[in-house]
């Protein structure tokens, strides 16, 4: 009997190894048990040498038979290479134009293109050593007119490209025509970083709670609103694309509180316009946000002109006492400045064009102190109200300043200015390269410039990065005997205190009787 159930337990021992060897599959439907199997009967058919020597081979070959590769010999499936896609994606850029679309239509005039002539600055950007190839620079030129033809543009010019990680951005500024965008209010990225406003609940009487709570006086503080499209750092629009021969997407447009942000940190771009900027202090935005408040400080930075290119409308009205104008003109008399001259060292033949950027993160300030007739109405009912101190005004550079009154960088120059050749100074055109903002480079010569931006849109620090500190921790409130909770009472201590309220409750009875006594006596 015992040998009986011995057996058994090896059989049924067996049965699971086999159940088991069997169930383990890999990618190509075969499970260990037949692979073992082949292997055995391999050996006992070739009776090699040295059968523990040959197993692993044979295990190999017998794998190599069972391989099926993703192709048959009727049709392959080739690799499509990169460069093959890359093709693809821009063929649409050399679409051959038609001669109907060539001419205007009969009674039309012909309308000058908004595009500036990119190929003609490249020429110049090449000459200075800056820019792109010719090759990328036609292909950007291409992806303009496409974005031309697709928006009723007023004004094309390529800002520039800035560096990311996985891919780069080409970015366009245009100008719409009037009373033709698309988008006809402000378009801001909402925030995801914002809190979540709770449910609102039914509301309690706190009057009538037996321990009401307190009330808190902290308000929040005051969101500057962004600047209107069309004024101040949302003058011009932005579009953005990593692969020209794609569509151009618009970015939205910025707002104090990303600029004030995107100030406080460095990140580098990943070329994904919708990935997530994670970064202490939390940014209020994606990418494409924090691209267009990179854009914005760039361009108050470091887009100048020639002195006298550009001047003040004397037919435009006088701003307000404390407000700067914002609004220029081509100078119809201008008659152009040497390169020779737009070297010289004192850089004051250089000024710029672009409103300069303010600590609050807007070309106008706005005063937080004022308050909307909907807070003013919420406020009419309390007796005491506290009057907030009228803030000082932030102002910084007029428009049009020369660029000889910029800040220092440690004791050096913030602009670098050169001849693109002293050899030849009779064609040379004059370079100018921002060192506070490295990448962005201006050529000039006559009566032409030109603005560009080629880096990875870090701004330079003479110190090393330190990311702020979090905020410290609360402290703990302070203890105190109206704060510490006591401690329960024991058992006997109950006991005891019910014993003598009992006693008191007793004595109260009794008297109350001694007086209903005398009372009736």
């Amino acid at each position: 009997m015992d040998d009986e159930i011995q057996v058994s337990a090896k059989e049924s021992d067996f049965q699971n190894a086999k159940a088991y060897m069997l169930s383990t599959v890999n990618t190509n439907g075969v499970n260990v048990y037949d692979h073992m199997c082949k292997i055995i009967t391999k050996i006992l058919s070739e009776k090699p040498a040295n059968a523990v020597d040959a197993f692993e081979d044979i295990s190999k070959a017998l794998k190599k038979s069972k391989f099926q590769p993703k192709f048959d010999t009727v049709q392959d499936k080739p690799v499509v290479p990169k460069a093959y896609q890359i093709a693809e994606t821009q063929k649409k850029l050399f679409r051959k134009v038609e001669e109907d679309e060539l001419s205007p239509p009969e009674g039309e005039e012909e309308l000058l293109t908004p595009l500036t002539n990119l190929m003609e600055n490249a020429f110049y950007f090449e000459e200075a050593g800056i820019g792109a190839s010719r090759e990328e620079m036609f292909r950007v030129y291409l992806a303009l007119r496409q974005l031309v033809d697709t928006y009723p543009l007023q004004k094309v010019r390529y800002w520039g490209k800035i560096l990311g990680t996985n891919a780069d951005y080409f970015i366009a500024e245009v100008e719409f025509r009037e009373n033709e965008d698309p988008e006809e209010e402000t378009t801001v990225e909402p925030n995801p970083n914002a809190p979540v406003k709770p449910v609102a609940s039914e509301p309690v009487d706190m009057e009538n709670l037996e321990d009401p709570l307190p009330k808190s006086d902290w308000k929040p503080p005051v969101v500057i609103p962004h600047e209107e499209k069309g004024s101040g750092v949302n003058k011009f629009t932005y579009f953005a694309t990593t692969q020209l021969g794609e569509d151009w997407r618009r970015l939205p447009n910025a707002t104090p509180t990303q600029i004030d942000i995107a100030r406080r940190i460095k990140k580098l771009f990943t070329g994904d316009l919708d990935a997530p900027v994670l970064s202490y202090p939390p940014f209020p935005g994606t990418e494409k946000s924090y691209l267009r408040a990179q854009i914005a400080r760039i361009s108050a930075s470091t887009h100048i002109s020639p002195i006298n290119f550009y001047m003040f409308d004397e037919e435009e009205e006088e701003p307000e006492e404390d407000a700067a104008r914002d609004h220029y003109i081509e100078n119809p008399e201008f008659e152009g400045v040497s390169a020779r001259d737009l070297v010289d060292p004192t850089n004051a033949n250089w000024v710029h064009h672009v409103q300069y950027l303010l600590p609050q993160g807007r070309c106008t300030w706005f005063n937080p102190a004022q308050r909307g007739e909907e807070e003013m109405d919420e406020e009419e009912d309390e007796e005491e109200r506290e009057e907030p101190d009228e803030p000082e005004p932030e102002a910084g550079p007029a428009l049009l300043t020369p660029i000889s009154e910029d800040n220092e960088i440690d004791g050096a120059s913030p602009w670098t200015l050169k001849l693109s050749s002293t050899r030849i100074g009779q064609y040379a055109v004059a370079v100018v390269k921002s060192n506070l903002w490295p990448g962005a480079c201006t050529i000039g010569f006559d009566k032409k410039f030109e603005n560009i931006y080629i880096g990875n849109g870090i701004k330079y620090s003479v110190e090393n990065y330190s990311p702020i500190a979090p905020p410290p921790a609360q402290s703990e409130w302070a203890t105190g005997p109206e704060v510490t909770e006591a401690d329960d009472p024991t058992v006997e201590e109950e006991a005891a205190l019910k014993a003598q309220e009992a006693e008191g409750g007793a004595e109260e009875e009794a008297a109350e009787e001694e007086e209903e006594e005398d009372d009736e006596d």
